[in-house]
């Protein structure tokens, strides 16, 4: 075998995809046909739970220094409303303003020192399978080849030849609109106003944000003091490639048919152009072949899609890599599809929402926009709406039918007191292992799961109003099993038992598990 996983295509997934394969100690190749990264951005930044995933990394603080704004304002559009949290204490949706271009820049980066193979100008043009392993056919500039692999993931776009190959069906609809985007600095002869609206000589004063008409709806913000983010949304059936390039005359005229008048506009620093799609693949693994990111979905909004494709990567990588190194549990790599094509719909749920609120030009629909941002002003339904973008709101089923309310849940960040100082489980998640947290100095749970201490990291330590005895938490964050405060032993341990077992695999000796020595006891703090 050439590698233990082919990943074709260098975006935002198949980047964290390779990097969280190369933690786990897998050889992944990572094929792209560009040739260097793009310089046009297809995102301005990144929000979401993929936010605490990267913060369970420690990687939240390199995407912090190289964004634009590492902490922008908390207010997110939401079709052609807004979910604003700046009145909100600790908001369930966040972002980190980064041109895509770096964040690739960036998730490259950490791939490649950890030892992932990257080969730009690879263009995949063929993928075949059999029962032991994919064949990828690829042509570069030194002429064709084939590398083989056990396992093929497509993060190559909603055009995924991979996805094709694996005769994945991908249903939907693509919305009959295009969207306009450009970055360009402020031209002479318009003024910003001391509020943010822009006054142009021809126009009555236009305001910041949206401004919709019977042709469509046209939108300006201030990336800065000088520099315009400018956007248009027109009906239109026209089908645009992937690559083909905006121009400034091609903006012009979609601001004219909008607004009615010309825009004098300035020089451009970005200009892009995309078409909404609501797809979902109907299933991310067919044999040995699967789909993650833009290949496995497609979403009718912004500001999802990096969040979706990347979480996909973390879930899978774990996963994946327990199959490469012949330890996964049965059914184990199909829980991928279960929990990330459910993960999927949901999104597509809110989406298409959107698509709703953003579409309707009549009066009913303007009244359904005000009625809902008059909902939004209100704290619950903000959170749990917000709760829900940011995909955080997700629970995986338990395999063993675990109903405690943490499990399937995303660990929280708890501060931990322990023998060696104080930690936390975000820094715990750092190697990208599972962790066994016993909160309430359980030896008895800690013995169980010292059997499998050869793939699961055993803590100990105290925290404030801890929500559980113990807690085991998978590599990409979310919870298997916990343990409710003050249960017995005899009602634990084999459900413990059962949840290592279905997640990771017998433990080191088969019924001799391994016994390390007993960390120094912590106080225990009271039970929420």
């Amino acid at each position: 075998m050439d590698a233990d996983v082919i990943i074709v295509g260098a975006g935002p997934t198949g980047l964290m995809l390779a990097g969280e394969l190369r933690t786990a100690g897998v050889r992944p190749l990572l094929l792209e046909r560009q040739q260097q990264l793009r310089e046009t951005p297809r995102a301005n930044g990144v929000g979401g739970q993929i936010l605490e995933l990267l913060r369970y990394r420690g990687m939240l603080a390199d995407l912090h220094a190289a964004a634009t704004d590492p902490h922008p304002a908390p207010r997110f559009p939401f079709g052609d409303v807004h979910l604003d949290f700046r009145n909100v204490a600790d908001p369930p949706l966040r972002s980190v303003q980064i041109p895509q271009p770096r964040l690739e820049y960036l998730l490259e980066e950490r791939a490649g020192r950890l030892g992932a193979r990257i080969r730009r100008g690879h263009e995949v043009v063929r993928v075949s399978q059999d029962q032991d392993s994919v064949t990828a056919e690829v042509r570069c500039a030194d002429g064709p080849y084939r590398v083989t692999a056990p396992y093929l993931v497509g993060c190559d776009g909603a055009r995924s030849h991979a996805r094709e190959v694996a005769g994945i069906p991908f249903p939907g609809t693509t919305c009959p609109e295009v969207n306009r985007l450009s970055h360009v600095k402020l031209s002479e002869g318009a003024r910003r106003c001391d509020n943010g609206d822009l006054d142009v000589p021809g126009l009555n004063r236009i305001r910041a944000g949206f401004t919709r008409t019977e042709h469509g709806v046209f939108g300006f913000g201030w990336l800065t003091s000088e520099v315009l983010l400018i956007s248009t949304t027109e009906d239109e059936n026209t089908t645009y490639e992937d690559d083909a390039p905006m121009t400034l005359a091609e903006l012009q005229d979609s601001i004219r048919r909008v607004l009615g008048a010309d825009l004098p506009l300035g020089e451009p620093l970005r200009l892009s152009r995309y078409q909404f799609q609501a797809r979902q693949a109907e299933r991310y693994r067919e044999g040995r072949i699967l789909l993650a990111g833009d290949a496995a979905h497609q979403f009718p909004a912004t500001g999802v899609a990096l969040n979706a494709g990347m979480l996909d990567a973390v879930n899978l990588a774990w996963k994946l890599a327990a199959q490469v190194h012949g330890w996964a549990p049965p059914g184990l790599l199909d829980t991928y599809h279960s929990e990330r094509h459910a993960a999927g719909t949901r999104t597509l749920l809110h989406t298409r929402a959107q698509a709703a609120l953003r579409r309707g030009h009549d009066p009913a629909a303007q009244a359904l926009r005000e009625v809902f941002q008059e909902l939004l002003g209100d704290e619950a339904p903000l959170r749990r709406i917000g709760a829900m973008v940011a995909g955080s709101d997700i629970r995986h089923p338990s395999p063993d039918g675990d109903q405690h309310a943490l499990t399937g849940t995303f660990a929280p960040d708890l501060t931990l007191h322990t023998g060696q100082g104080t930690t936390s489980v975000a820094e715990l998640m750092h190697p990208a292992r599972p962790v066994f947290l016993d909160l309430a100095d359980r030896p008895d749970l800690r013995e169980i799961a010292d059997g499998w201490a050869h793939r699961v990291d055993v803590h100990v330590g105290g925290t404030e109003l801890r929500p559980a005895d113990a807690i085991l938490v998978r590599p990409d964050g979310h919870i298997a099993w916990a343990a409710p405060v003050g249960a017995s032993s005899g009602s634990l341990a084999p459900a413990l038992r059962q949840s290592l077992f279905a997640w990771f695999g017998p433990p080191q000796n088969e019924g001799a598990p391994t016994h390390r020595p007993t960390p120094d006891p912590v106080p225990t703090t009271p039970a929420r």
